[in-house]
């Protein structure tokens, strides 16, 4: 392509183009009607002057016409209550929906490394000594001290939200991170399921397990299920660098950066409700069963709306990101 000839043919339009966007809203009916055609042919322009005969200054004043037009033509939406209900019928729950493949595997794998953990130091007492002296050991272990009096140490409102703000914060690390090939979620992950261990180990060893877990268990299976499905959106993320399919590097990061966004939104909603239950109901005076089945309840009412709602936007085509109109326009690509 001879770069001076086609913008001595096109300049022309794109001046007029520029005129047309000056006037904003005050266009007559053929004046909105030339806009919409020149914005495409310069559109057009612009994809043939990338890949012919790429010039900085060129592409540059081009792509602001571009995108100033596409603004006009398309118009500015305001985000409405409709955006939010489409977001929590069918938005949130269809990624997280879509990305079961990848939460899954991470939740059974942690789970079970969390397990390992327990039981390795609970079957060797030298393992125990090197975490803490046998004294303070007992502190933490024995009936009153500090793993449970932990829950109940400071007045609940202030509590849940406490842990709430740590919870939401450790899933968008995981969410974030991910785009460095997933490497820091799992160490993240692994930061976890070691706390999850020692607790699970100390506790086994002085024969209060079952205390411990009737403390974990009423809030544990929601919050640990939240970061699952952080971590596993996270190495999705990571994955997406390595391989991104049939789309492009950008356009794919673009896209499942945008779910992952949404599913950290979504995510702090399910950790508040899980930041609730242990402020409020784990240090509660309730049974210890009453209390293991309001976190059982919260975990299958979430399972459900995965599954249930997420499901059946994700058959429907809901991938979790945003409308196609809100999406940045992308430019044709050689096949």
């Amino acid at each position: 392509m001879d770069l001076d000839v086609f913008v001595t043919a096109h300049r022309a339009e794109w001046d007029r183009l520029e005129q047309l966007l000056r006037r904003g809203r005050r266009l007559t009916g053929a004046e909105a009607d030339e806009l919409v055609v020149l914005y495409q042919r310069t559109a057009t322009h612009l994809s043939l002057i990338q890949s012919s005969a790429p010039d900085p200054t060129l592409t540059g004043r081009l792509t602001q016409l571009v995108a100033r037009a596409r603004a006009t033509v398309t118009g500015a939406r305001r985000a409405s209550w409709r955006d939010a209900a489409r977001f929590v019928t069918a938005g949130f729950p269809a990624a997280v929906y879509r990305s079961r493949h990848w939460w899954i595997p991470t939740a059974l794998l942690s789970t079970a490394l969390g397990a390992l953990i327990g039981w390795w130091i609970a079957v060797h007492p030298e393992v125990q000594a090197s975490i803490g002296a046998p004294e303070h050991l007992r502190e933490m272990t024995r009936p009153g001290g500090q793993y449970e009096t932990y829950y109940s140490s400071h007045p609940a409102a202030s509590f849940a939200a406490q842990v709430w703000t740590n919870n939401a914060q450790a899933a968008a690390m995981c969410l974030v991170l991910g785009a460095f090939l997933g490497l820091p979620v799992l160490w993240i992950l692994f930061q976890n399921m070691l706390n999850l261990g020692i607790g699970i180990g100390l506790m086994a060893s002085a024969g209060r397990l079952d205390t411990f877990l009737g403390l974990i268990l009423p809030h544990g299976l929601l919050e640990l299920t939240a970061v699952f499905v952080a971590a596993g959106t996270g190495l999705k993320l990571g994955w997406t660098v390595i391989d991104p399919g049939p789309r492009t590097r950008r356009v794919a990061l673009a896209e499942q950066g945008r779910a992952a966004l949404g599913m950290a939104i979504g995510l702090a909603g399910v950790l508040f409700v899980s930041g609730l239950i242990e402020g409020f109901v784990t240090p509660s005076g309730l049974p210890t069963w009453a209390r293991i089945a309001i976190g059982i309840a919260a975990e299958a009412a979430f399972l459900a709306y995965v599954y249930v709602l997420g499901g059946r936007a994700a058959r429907a085509g809901e991938t979790g990101d945003v409308e196609t109109a809100d999406q940045s326009a992308t430019l044709p690509v050689a096949a």
